[in-house]
């Protein structure tokens, strides 16, 4: 089975944890349910941030999703003149059958000025999405007995 690269980007509007970990969780969701992508077919996943973020590591949405068995890493972008600020990025190493034009890869908010020519998404609602992400840290949290 062929390893395929998934990417994903969106911005916060300010450098804390709740805002970094809220935004990484939507671009999370997103592209998993984009591509029906499930935790056990993922290899790894590189997060970066731009260096105005440092409150949290975007990772730990990943952990709180219940990506427990993941190679998961952090690192900062590159700083390039003019670059899009406070932004946080997405790489994840999928073992998948799919071909590599079926993948959908996902920009949203401030980061889908990025790749315009991947910015094919249907209109999100965020209202849903959140209660998808509501369930699923539900199920990743360990039941206490």
């Amino acid at each position: 089975m062929p390893c395929r690269g998934v990417r994903g980007a969106t911005t916060v509007e300010h450098n804390t944890s709740e805002e970094i970990l809220k935004a990484t969780l939507q671009l999370l969701a997103l592209m998993i349910r984009q591509n029906g992508i499930e935790p056990d077919d993922v290899a790894s996943a590189i997060f970066t941030v731009t260096k105005d973020l440092d409150a949290e590591f975007p990772a730990l949405a990943a952990r709180q999703l219940g990506w427990l068995n993941v190679a998961l890493m952090c690192s900062y972008e590159l700083t390039v003149p003019d670059s899009l600020p406070r932004c946080i990025r997405v790489l994840l190493h999928w073992n998948t059958d799919k071909a590599a034009d079926e993948i959908v890869h996902v920009y949203i908010k401030g980061a889908a000025n990025l790749r315009p020519d991947l910015t094919q998404l249907p209109p999100v609602d965020w209202q849903e999405l959140e209660r998808w992400i509501d369930e699923h840290l539900q199920e990743a949290r360990p039941s206490r007995r």
